[in-house]
This record gives structure tokens, sequence and C-alpha cells, in this order.
């Protein structure tokens, strides 16, 4: 490009932005000296324009950077939130799958275990109102009673599906539950997993003692799981029990560990609890 000419163009600019900045000193002039306003009123239509996109001119660049400002700044706040966001979601979806693993988990071991759920049976569920545990024996009271339909045999379990004793007796609103702690327990059980059978008897402490009949030669050992058997005729079957600590001890719950509990309601002989 011929510098010449950008010069030219250049001092055509700063002339008519000269020009322009004269015209309202000379408009104040003639308010002041001759307030004529007729010539005011034309003037006005002439310079107003011209003060305004001589202004808006100068203006540009100061209102330009503010926009880029906000834009920048708007930016920015989308990016940090988009950033919150997926965060947010990251969490989500590893707290899912936890939730995923841990039910997959949750199944594996059940079948493992050859534990059922009962969910066939009616439940209801009850407050420990009263804890009678005392040397080899161990009882306590539920607040449901025949009222609610529970009979003496009727198996009391924890919130995670582990038993903790039978119903022994019931009143209208209550019912007296023998744990698996107390001395006079005395149920079949099976080895998870296994056709081994036995006898847990209850002693009055939280290690109640198992003996298996059906297969001499089985030597249980810590962690074996034991679950409930129907070959006596008393009990459903399946339901999880304890863990075996040594070759002949089981770690069951005991009443103080529980504040409610679950029944589940099957027909039962009242016989073999009076």
């Amino acid at each position: 490009m011929n510098p010449k000419k950008v010069s030219s163009r250049l001092h055509t600019i700063i002339k008519s932005a000269l020009v322009a900045a004269l015209l309202p000193i000379i408009l104040i002039y003639i308010v002041v000296s001759k307030p004529d306003y007729r010539i005011i009123n034309g003037a006005a239509h002439i310079v107003l324009p011209v003060v305004n996109a001589v202004g808006d001119f100068i203006t540009w660049p100061v209102r330009a950077g503010g926009n880029l400002v906000r834009n920048i700044r708007n930016i920015s706040n989308l990016e940090q939130e988009n950033e919150e966001l997926r965060t947010r979601l990251d969490m989500a979806l590893a707290n899912k799958n936890e939730c995923d693993v841990a039910l997959v988990e949750n199944q594996r071991l059940a079948h493992e275990l050859d534990i059922k759920r009962n969910t066939g049976y009616e439940t209801v569920v009850a407050d420990v109102i009263l804890d009678n545990t005392a040397i080899n024996h161990g009882t306590f009271l539920i607040d449901r009673g025949t009222h609610d339909g529970l009979k003496p045999g009727m198996v009391v379990v924890s919130f995670d599906n582990k038993m903790v004793g039978a119903i022994m007796d019931s009143g209208i609103h209550y019912s007296r539950v023998r744990a698996l702690t107390d001395s006079g327990t005395n149920i079949a059980v099976r080895v998870a997993g296994s056709d081994v059978y036995g006898f847990l008897h209850g002693n009055g402490s939280t290690n109640p003692t198992v003996g298996f009949f059906n297969d001499p030669k089985f030597q249980g050992g810590k962690g074996t799981k034991l679950i409930t058997s129907s070959i006596s005729g008393v009990l459903p079957p399946d339901i999880f029990v304890g863990t075996m600590q040594n070759k002949s001890d089981v770690n069951v719950l005991s009443p103080s560990d529980l504040s409610s509990v679950i029944v589940f309601k099957f027909n039962v002989n009242e016989e073999n609890y009076k």
C-alpha cells in the first residue's frame, strides 16, 4: 500500500474529527452571544448526530473491550459449571457402579452360601422392648403378639436376614423370644453349600456350640457358615444362623445386639414350644 495514500487518509480523518470537535464550541458561542433559536435548532440537527457518531467512534474500543471481558467472564463461569457437573456425574456413575458391584457380589454370595431370602413368608416388624438375658439364659420381649398373628415357633431374624431366635409364647400385644444364645436352644442346622447336618446348642454365651451327626469325619473350622435345616420339621430351611469360630463354637447375634427384628409367619407345630 502507498504510504502517501495512507498518510492522506489519516490526515483527512484527523481534520474531520477536529471539525466535529469544534462544532459544539461554535454552537455554544452562538447560544451565548447571539441566541437565535432557529440557528440553534438547525445546528443541533447537524451537531448532535456528528457528536454521537464521533463519541461512538471514540468509545468503540472501550465498549468492545467491556463486551469482550463480559464474554470471557461468562465463558469462564460456564466452564466452571461444566466442570462441577462433570464431577457430580462422575460421582453418580461411581456410586451406581459400586451399587451394581455390591448387588452382583451379594447375589453371588447368597448362591454360594445356599441362603434363601424367605420372601415367600408373610413378615411382621417388631421392636425389642425388653432384654431378659441372664446367666445361661437369653430371651427378649417384642411388641407384637397374637393380635398380629404371631404364634410360638415362628422364627425371628435381624434386618440383615440373620436368625436370632424363635417365639416361645405370645400375648395379645407382645411375644417372648428365645434367642440362639439361650441354654434351651437346640435347632437343626446345615453347613451352607453342603449336605452336612447338625444341631446348634445354646449355652448362655454368644458362642453356642454345634455338633454334626451325619458326617463324623467333617471338621468345621473358622469361617464355616451355618443355615437352618428343615430336617427336624420345626424350622423353615436356609436362614443364615451364624459363622463358626473354631471346630465347635458358632458366633451368633445376641439380644443386646438388637433394637428391631422381623418375624417370619409360617405354619408351626405349637406343641414343640410348650
